[in-house]
């Protein structure tokens, strides 16, 4: 399916559907206590599922865990910090932004109904299984998916610095990457991303930025174009969670039928 095509489907979607409520136990991030603090400070680390007031700590296992990191000027690898269901803490010794990232491997697994699969396929912009059931007659058919998480968080560590890596991907198969430091000074207008999948840039995937504590708010959404962009409106304050979603075809030998990915970008901006 090429990318005029995918970005038409997904546009027809949105305009006929709403964002389904199961689809939100889809969404995890990194949840800092706080993104901005002073070096030597301790600071807790959340890994959080669901959304908004109906959010809890993740219990993904260790083993399920291939990457979780801190890249900046205090690198760190937390594998060996972290405990499932409880809180990281961070404590990072030198001033800048850092880019905090997290990801599983796709050994998780998820088996749903015909109309609620449907539905959160439209949620998400999935349009390569939409097209994909519709193609095979299997609308009406359970859907299966294995998945995996991809997660970052941008933190502040002191005062802001030019810090190349926090625009920059950082190797994940499914990432959102700003296209601009959002706690550099002045602060900017305007949030632009670039979203990349496979070491690609990805056409045609809904891109969401919600307040994470804040369920009741609806989330703001742009499809990316041809070079995987999309732009936001800069918030002015709060937690924000960008999210996004993107899956492949497994061969019909898989005992799953798609291969997901989720993945999210956090960040905070002070009052």
């Amino acid at each position: 399916m090429n990318t005029t095509t995918r970005t038409s489907v997904l546009l027809a979607l949105l305009t006929t559907s709403v964002v389904a409520p199961a689809a939100n136990a889809h969404e995890f991030w990194l949840q800092p206590e706080r993104f901005q603090w002073e070096p030597t400070q301790s600071v807790p680390l959340s890994l959080l599922v669901g959304h908004g007031d109906h959010s809890e700590r993740s219990k993904v296992p260790a083993r399920r865990i291939t990457r979780f990191e801190v890249i900046g000027n205090d690198t760190q690898d937390l594998r060996s910090k972290l405990q499932p269901g409880t809180d990281t803490d961070l404590r990072l010794e030198n001033p800048g932004a850092y880019v905090v990232v997290f990801a599983t491997d796709n050994q998780a697994r998820s088996d749903l109904p015909a109309d609620r699969f449907n539905e959160y396929l439209r949620a998400e912009g999935l349009t390569p299984a939409i097209v994909a059931r519709e193609q095979a007659g299997r609308t009406q058919a359970e859907g299966s998916e294995r998945y995996s998480r991809q997660a970052k968080s941008l933190v502040q560590v002191g005062e802001s610095q030019p810090q190349s890596h926090v625009t920059e991907a950082v190797g994940l198969r499914l990432e959102i990457v700003p296209e601009i430091n959002p706690y550099a000074k002045p602060r900017s207008a305007q949030l632009p991303v670039r979203v990349v999948f496979e070491g690609e840039p990805l056409a045609g995937a809904l891109v969401k930025l919600s307040d994470p504590t804040n369920a009741s708010k609806a989330a703001i959404t742009r499809i990316t174009d041809a070079q995987g962009h999309a732009a936001f409106d800069m918030p002015s304050q709060g937690q924000w969670l960008l999210h996004v979603t993107w899956t492949k075809t497994l061969p019909s030998v898989d005992e799953a039928d798609f291969d997901t990915v989720f993945a999210s970008l956090t960040f905070g901006l002070p009052n």
